[in-house]
């Protein structure tokens, strides 16, 4: 129960990645709100994890994320259902429009940073606003593959996921002396609806390398949900207090880390975006 006598909220936390998320969190003991566009997916989602998990508050709110109204009435609802707000998790997200950025519809783009970005960094306004009033918090970032490598025809989907892992470091050094931690998190290959979107569009829309890796994620079930899922537990938790502003891979790095490790990190650049040098790769041309 590490998450025992805390509450939080999920975006998009009705199906997929979201909806594993939330039930880690109701597992191990926290309040949710569980919040989405989707009145009846949020609702049967509500009602599976009420009865499986009878003892645990869990509430849903529909909302738009890229609707600064709809986030406000979001985060009053959740804090006069819980009565505060501890772990914000910004999951919700869209790939937006498939294709060249010159054939693309310019107002799906648009909409797709919105919700991908805006929303997700005025959600996360919104619960500093609530954090610094106690010092202490825990935001969690979804961020995923389209952080660290670029995804030709879904390029809004991969600029704002990049945006978000900057987003994540700049807001942790704001808040660094408020005890709120601040963290991205990478899930990992999900097969989820997402999924089935970009292989929909076909290889002619989003390519045919990125197009043959879905196929290969549908036909292999991908990363478990559960992994991320857990991560994000150990990020909400008091067992990852101090450890902020990282892009940590759910798959691949070693979390939980134990103390000696999360000094390391603290005291270096690990688990950050940097820019590549020619030093970095052995070349003597880029030496002063």
């Amino acid at each position: 129960m590490m998450l025992a006598g805390r509450a939080a909220l999920v975006t998009g936390a009705s199906i997929g990645f979201g909806a594993a998320i939330a039930e880690r969190f109701v597992a191990a003991g926290a309040s949710v709100m569980l919040c989405a566009r989707n009145p009846a997916e949020l609702e049967a989602q509500r009602s599976r994890l009420a009865t499986r998990y009878p003892d645990v508050r869990v509430r849903v709110r529909s909302a738009d994320i890229a609707d600064e109204k709809q986030v406000d009435l979001l985060f009053a609802e959740t804090v006069n259902a819980f009565g505060k707000l501890d772990i914000l998790v910004n999951n919700a997200g869209v790939y937006g429009p498939m294709g060249s950025i010159d054939t693309v519809d310019w107002g799906e783009w648009v909409q797709a940073i919105a919700i991908n970005l805006t929303g997700t960094v005025y959600c996360a306004r919104k619960a500093v606003q609530l954090f610094r009033q106690n010092r202490y918090g825990k935001i969690i970032n979804i961020s995923g593959g389209g952080a660290t490598n670029p995804l030709p025809g879904i390029s809004a989907y991969a600029a704002s996921k990049a945006a978000i892992v900057r987003f994540t470091e700049t807001l942790a050094l704001e808040v660094k002396d408020d005890g709120i931690d601040v963290n991205a998190v990478a899930p990992g290959a999900l097969a989820t609806r997402l999924t089935d979107q970009l292989i929909a569009a076909g290889p002619e829309k989003v390519g045919a390398a990125l197009h043959a890796r879905m196929l290969k994620i549908k036909s292999e079930g991908g990363t478990p949900l559960n992994i991320g899922a857990e991560l994000c537990v150990y990020l909400a938790s008091a067992d990852s207090d101090g450890l902020t502003g990282r892009l940590i891979a759910a798959q691949w790095d070693p979390w939980p880390f134990a103390e000696p490790i999360k000094r390391d990190i603290a005291q270096s650049d690990i688990y950050t975006l940097r820019r590549i040098g020619p030093i970095d790769r052995g070349k003597s041309w880029g030496k002063k």
